[in-house]
């Protein structure tokens, strides 16, 4: 990839979740700095580590906590000097120190969320708040599930009573099964397509992200989000830079543009995602600052944080591919 445009300007390459930050604050850090951002979008981390290890070339990547713990164990990440990024001072401390960088030496949070239930309330009747709905016969073909190997294997260890971070090969078999007797259930496996789909009714209960979860909740009054009682996961999703990139000047000042009240701000009102940076929280407007959603209280104690499978990858992709191949 070529480093400066046709006028002369810089490019900087970001690398980033689908609708995961707000275009206006990227124009304004164009304008404000006579840059040029490259903007790219991923779907799912593993979609991203297979785009980044086939080659693709990259200086700002926006992975999440598990999918930064591998990029740190294979040497892929550039340290950050925190010299050049003063605004980390206005992230929230009990996120500068998650455990899938200790000493957060190779990441800067960007922000934050939980996996749960979005479900339409006159569908079912009232309020749910077990993971077992999705396996509830009445529902059949009304439900959606995210397509994503950890987020399925998450929800259905937490409700087998595991930890989403289980490497007990006996465990992640039990979730493969119980995923493969739902199959039946299931209207779809989709990414972002779900907040819509729920937004229209076309399906009664999703497995989702808070940040979606919020949006179509802002859309629909029949929708609710809830973190199941069995516990599920709490991600962070950080900046992070990566090894070997001829502009890591320029991409630790977009980082520390991020960090920025402001733009932090925007983008948690164009997510709807849990804000790590304190000083925009305290400028969150009452739909956002009263929503559990976007701000949770007692469901983080019954979260967990992702982290890397390591070790046991080999049985996570090998249930995963019995679940897909699995006949209906």
């Amino acid at each position: 990839m070529a480093s400066a445009c046709g006028d002369g300007r810089e490019r900087l390459f970001v690398y980033n979740f689908t609708d995961y930050i707000d275009p206006l604050a990227v124009a304004d850090f164009e304008t404000e700095f006579g840059v040029r951002v490259v903007y790219r979008e991923f779907k799912t981390n593993e979609a991203m580590y297979a785009d980044l290890t086939g080659g693709a070339s990259y200086d700002v990547i926006f992975p999440s906590d598990y999918m930064i713990q591998r990029l740190i164990r294979e040497g892929r990440l550039e340290p950050i000097d925190y010299s050049a990024i003063p605004n980390i001072s206005n992230i929230a401390e009990e996120f500068r120190v998650a455990p899938h960088d200790p000493g957060g030496t190779y990441s800067v949070p960007y922000m934050a969320g939980t996996l749960g239930i979005l479900y339409n309330s006159r569908a079912v009747g009232g309020e749910i708040d077990s993971w077992g709905e999705l396996w509830n016969p009445k529902y059949k073909g009304r439900i959606l599930m995210y397509d994503s190997q950890r987020d399925a294997l998450t929800v259905a260890l937490r409700y087998l009573g595991y930890s989403a971070n289980s490497a007990d090969a006996d465990e992640l078999n039990a979730a493969a099964e119980l995923l493969i007797a739902q199959k039946p259930l299931v209207g779809a496996r989709l990414t972002d397509e779900i907040k819509d789909r729920m937004i229209r009714e076309e399906a009664a209960l999703a497995v989702t992200y808070s940040g979606d979860a919020f949006y179509a909740e802002t859309r629909n009054p029949d929708l609710k989000y809830v973190v199941p009682k069995e516990g599920s996961g709490v991600f962070y999703d950080g900046m992070v830079i990566a090894k070997g990139t001829p502009r890591k000047r320029l991409a630790e000042l977009f980082i520390n543009y991020m960090c920025r009240p402001g733009v932090a701000l925007r983008n948690t009102l164009y997510t709807g995602y849990i804000p790590v940076n304190s000083a925009a929280r305290s400028l969150l407007p009452e739909t956002y600052a009263g929503s559990p959603t976007v701000l949770p209280g007692d469901e983080l104690e019954r979260c967990e944080w992702f982290l890397d499978a390591e070790g046991a990858r080999g049985i996570y992709d090998e249930v995963w591919r019995r679940i897909l191949l699995a006949r209906e």
